[in-house]
């Protein structure tokens, strides 16, 4: 990076953005410097683009196009290469409007810093509509998957718990170090776009599905959350949702504003307070005191728990902690079942908490940790059963 500074812009022009002084002194420091790109942490038109471009003379992208352009770099599957591709172009078809010059365009090809292209105006506009009509059916297809995908984990049923937080807080690492995975966990911006699941195991031998989503950010363009729609429809569907903070982070009380605002964003704004705990990340970083005031402060607090992914600290508290709210709708039944009926046995500690068995001769005396859903489940699977709750 050549050069940054923060421009003071006390009525945005509708040609520049910028007032005439300003583009003028940029446009004199880039003329000094070997600038081959200029980027505003602003949304900027169509028109306003193209006139700092000819005023500049270097191509100018703004914050959407900036995060696209990671987007695309960081896309691994085929859906997330649909969901990057369809929040490109609808960001790119509303910037065709006189952004030629004879046949040859200033931004060409799929990105925003791509050479020239050699195609008719009307003709771009009308294969991008296509495109996008494309996508979104295939990304309609993909929406239904995961509908399928998330009825079958309702019959297991496994409860799933999401992972989600502002972008590079330490989700993917704390993903795994609790699932023993191997996610692309690095220090960058949006380094999962993928959702990914794998099976948690928690402290009472219970089993969940933990989900890593993607990162949210302030100001999130709504090009990119309805692109990604279908990935954050994970989240809504979560038992639990862990809200993974970088504590160390100077901006971490307004970065928790905006991944809160997104969730609001998605309907889930009322469910918070029952389904979120809140997950302070990254205390290795923080000062010996710093760290000391928010350890106590989440020792005092029943949905929050100070830890580190990196170094494992805390996590201890945080399975147990998940446990514990994952389990308080279960209640204990008192289960007599003949010994041969393995499957049945089976099936009870697979989707329940055995407390205690005592087998006398061919019938097992059980006391199990039951969810509502599963208990009626297992009655209507076995009507001949004997099922009482402990008082």
């Amino acid at each position: 990076m050549v050069h940054a500074e923060v421009v003071r812009v006390d009525a945005p022009r509708p040609a520049t953005l910028f007032g005439s002084g300003g583009v003028e002194r940029i446009a004199k420091r880039i003329e000094d410097e070997p600038v081959e790109l200029v980027v505003v942490d602003a949304a900027v038109t169509p028109v306003q683009q193209r006139n700092l471009e000819k005023a500049w003379k270097t191509k100018v992208i703004d914050r959407t196009g900036l995060i696209l352009e990671i987007f695309g770099a960081r896309a691994r599957t085929h859906e997330g290469r649909l969901q990057v591709e369809l929040a490109a172009l609808t960001y790119q078809r509303s910037r065709l409007v006189r952004s030629w010059t004879h046949l040859e365009r200033q931004r060409g090809g799929f990105g925003f810093l791509g050479g020239p292209g050699e195609s008719q105006l009307e003709m771009d506009r009308r294969l991008i509509g296509e495109r996008i009509v494309r996508l979104k059916r295939e990304l309609e297809d993909t929406k239904r998957t995961r509908g399928l995908h998330r009825e079958a984990r309702r019959r297991v049923p496994y409860p799933v718990v999401a992972l989600v937080g502002y972008t590079n807080a330490g989700k993917s690492t704390l993903f795994n170090r609790l699932t023993r995975a191997e996610v692309m966990a690095e220090d960058l911006l949006f380094a999962t776009l993928d959702p990914t699941m794998r099976v948690l195991m928690l402290p009472s031998g219970r089993k969940a599905i933990l989900s890593d989503t993607v990162g949210f950010i302030s100001e999130l363009p709504t090009t990119l959350v309805a692109a990604f729609r279908a990935t954050l429809e994970e989240v809504t569907a979560a038992d639990l949702i862990i809200h993974v903070r970088d504590v160390s982070h100077p901006d971490s009380d307004a970065q928790k504003a905006d991944v809160e605002t997104v969730l609001g964003e998605l309907g889930l704004a009322e469910a918070l307070p029952q389904r979120m705990i809140e997950g302070l990340n990254k205390i290795d970083l923080l000062p010996e005191e710093e760290r000391a005031v928010v350890l106590r402060q989440t020792e005092r607090q029943a949905d929050a728990v100070a830890f580190s992914a990196v170094t494992g600290e805390g996590l201890d508290r945080l399975l147990a902690l998940v446990d514990a709210r994952l389990g308080a709708a279960r209640v204990v039944h008192e289960i007599d079942i003949d010994v041969r009926e393995g499957g049945a046995i089976a099936w009870l500690y697979g989707h329940g908490e055995v407390l205690e068995r005592a087998d006398e001769g061919e019938v097992a005396h059980l006391r199990v940790g039951l969810e509502p859903a599963d208990a009626a489940r297992f009655a209507q699977r076995h009507r001949p059963l004997r099922m009482a709750p402990v008082r």
